[in-house]
């Protein structure tokens, strides 16, 4: 291992390596981005249609609130458990 050409191969190696870790770290952290964003509109859109029967004032009427609440609750449960499902398999 006293060869320096050896030593800076090996180097090389090893920050190539962690480099394709950071890149896998950083695209895994986008995708997750994408999937919440896509999570969150699919629940805004689903939940602002169910929930939001007039046109919208400055706030929400108790109603709504606690419509948009539950929706929100139950799309979320929904995903934990349809993601548990998939784990499983």
């Amino acid at each position: 291992m006293d060869n320096p050409e050896m030593q800076r191969f090996i180097q090389l190696v090893n920050r190539d390596a962690l480099l394709a870790r950071a890149r896998c770290c950083c695209y895994h952290k986008e995708q997750q981005k994408a999937m919440m964003n896509e999570m969150v509109g699919k629940l805004t859109s689903a939940c602002w249609d169910k929930c939001i029967t007039s046109a919208p004032g400055s706030k929400f009427s108790s109603g709504e609130s606690t419509c948009l609440t539950n929706c929100a609750q139950r799309f979320l449960d929904m995903s934990v458990l349809i993601a548990k499902r998939f784990e499983m398999q």
